[in-house]
């Protein structure tokens, strides 16, 4: 079940999405977090944010609308108060960070710096108060300026992308051009709902993320086309993952590793339960490393591997 991301390997090839399963040791009563390839935090800025006013989680037919808004108590407090127990259950931790301007990426990241982590995450998917409120995510030069500055924390770099833009691809090799080891795809996607007895939004902010099975056809088709136009990139998959065989697709469309969300939120063991019928389906259909499955779809007809 060993998989490689970039320089990164890791004993499993599922983790934690962000924003899904807090700081990690949350759900460590339902899973072992050190059976996990690994923890993925709740995303981190340099200062505390208290993020969006409520209500910020709402159920959708196929998922659920999220607009908490990045609240975190601060890089800082995390390394100090979170970070520890974290580590003490033998996890691998992958740190999200975001910021609202370059330079808040580069002091996020620096205030992680040496502090033993696997991989820094970085939540391009936010507004750039610096490019007229924009999305880093949705401009090449800013998501590559974001992604050069989170090259402080001195460990790998994997960027986030928003699958809300014309061409993924472009943004994607901006943010590996700019030193990105690899992408994680996709994050939510742009939606809303709206009360039809009051006729007002039913998140407080208005609209939201969107994110759970829904969004899983939208994380194949990132994946897929990104892994077609950029060749054997490092991709690590996720959207809609809830089974092992959800897990089998986003590899097969070329990720390496995938990222169970939404589907904690209903069970927080989901993240072991999908490692172990991934693993199940390996040896049904006579996989005897993981990592073979990687971009099967950009390979038809390729055999099992003994």
């Amino acid at each position: 079940m060993t998989v490689r991301i970039g320089s990164v390997e890791l004993p499993s090839p599922v983790m934690t999405a962000s924003g899904t399963a807090g700081y990690g040791t949350e759900i460590g009563a339902y899973v072992d977090l050190a059976s996990l390839g690994a923890v993925v935090t709740k995303s981190l800025s340099p200062f505390d944010w208290a993020g969006n006013r409520a209500p910020r989680v709402v159920g959708t037919p196929a998922g659920m609308l999220n607009a908490v808004g990045l609240q975190n108590p601060g890089a800082q407090a995390w390394l100090e108060h979170e970070l520890p127990r974290l580590q003490r259950t033998g996890a691998r931790v992958v740190a999200s960070i975001w910021g609202r301007t370059v330079n808040d990426y580069a002091a996020a990241a620096r205030t992680l710096a040496g502090a033993g982590l696997a991989a820094l995450e970085v939540n391009v998917s936010c507004p750039n108060l610096e490019g007229r409120g924009q999305m880093f995510a949705c401009d090449p030069v800013a998501t590559a300026e974001a992604v050069s500055a989170s090259g402080a924390a001195g460990v790998p770099v994997w960027a986030k992308l928003t699958p809300n833009v014309t061409d993924l691809v472009e943004i994607a090799e901006a943010a590996l051009g700019a030193g990105a080891e690899a992408l994680t795809l996709v994050n939510t996607v742009l939606g809303m709902s709206i009360d039809p007895e009051t006729a007002q939004p039913t998140l407080g902010n208005g609209g939201g993320g969107l994110s759970g099975p829904a969004i899983r056809p939208v994380a194949v088709r990132a994946i897929y086309d990104v892994r077609a136009t950029l060749g054997d990139v490092p991709i690590v998959g996720v959207g809609g993952v809830a089974k092992g065989e959800h897990a089998a697709e986003l590899m097969a469309a070329g990720a390496s590793a995938v990222q169970v969300g939404t589907a904690s939120f209903w069970d927080p063991r989901a993240p072991r339960n999908v490692a172990n019928e991934l693993a199940r389906w390996c040896r049904r259909h006579k996989f005897s490393r993981v990592a073979s499955l990687t971009g099967r779809a950009h390979r038809p007809g390729i055999e099992p591997q003994p």
